[in-house]
């Protein structure tokens, strides 16, 4: 016994050494960090903007202000996720082992799925902007598109884990296909369908907020306007809007989920 319990703490040592080494080896080729002369005060100008925002930017009735893009943000992932929603019901259905019994259409629909998945939501969002122009319709497709993919394979995998009694009973009495689907599996997955829906939106209004950076519309658009002059209090202003939204959303959507499964 104690030799065991030896050989395992020389194990443990060991595996500590060796994630040590990994770590210091890692750093020692990370390159000298260096400040500048005027570091230190565009850093003090940047915690000073964020602290006084610009609050007369909240809102201005002749031209943009940041309710109006909060709003904008908020209507490119709406629309996003009510793309993304639909589209991914028959890649859903037919990637689910159990619904399609055809190998080939459900290994060629997984496959779809993670071929979209593969592409991150900004390089969508540039794809879109070379193809229709920027703007928030270019935001609206690559979240409506790229949202397919993790839809896609969450309902997929959760109609693979219902369960098929009552689709078997209704077969026996002479029930079409579609009537199963319908009345046996629909109202099984239908309720985390929603759920998975609700929590695409909040990921959605995250990525929106980034696309405007690159000109694909929403509150990302006049941020990176103040970024490059250096407009720090409007920075905070639109940053603090940020965080308000999200929160918001997120807590809505938390208590909306939580009734629903």
């Amino acid at each position: 016994m104690k030799r065991d319990k030896s050989l395992l703490i020389i194990r443990r040592v060991l595996v500590v050494i060796a994630v040590l080494a990994v770590y210091i080896w890692a750093f020692s080729g990370l390159p000298v960090l260096q400040f500048k002369e005027t570091s230190m005060e565009v850093i003090s100008s940047i915690f000073s903007g964020l602290l006084q925002p610009d609050w007369t930017y909240v809102y201005d009735p002749k031209g943009e202000d940041l309710l109006r893009g909060l709003l904008d943000t908020l209507a490119i992932a709406l629309l996003g996720t009510f793309i993304a929603s639909f589209l991914c019901i028959p890649f859903s259905f037919m990637a689910a082992r159990n619904i399609m019994k055809n190998k080939a259409i459900v290994g060629t629909n997984k496959f779809i799925l993670s071929f979209i998945r593969v592409f991150p939501d900004i390089v969508l969002a540039l794809l879109f902007i070379k193809a229709v122009g920027p703007g928030a319709f270019s935001g609206v497709l690559a979240l409506g598109i790229g949202a397919v993919g993790m839809l896609g394979k969450l309902i997929s995998e959760d109609m693979e884990g219902v369960d098929l009694s009552a689709r078997e009973a209704l077969v026996a009495t002479g029930a079409n296909p579609v009537k199963t689907l319908m009345f046996a599996v629909i109202p099984q997955v239908l309720p985390n369908f929603f759920s998975f829906v609700l929590y695409r939106f909040e990921i959605n209004v995250r990525a929106a907020t980034i696309l405007g950076i690159i000109g694909a519309g929403g509150i990302g658009t006049p941020l990176i306007f103040a970024l490059s002059v250096r407009d720090w209090e409007r920075v905070g202003i639109i940053l603090l809007g940020i965080i308000v939204m999200v929160t918001m959303i997120d807590i809505i959507s938390g208590k909306i989920r939580a009734r629903l499964t």
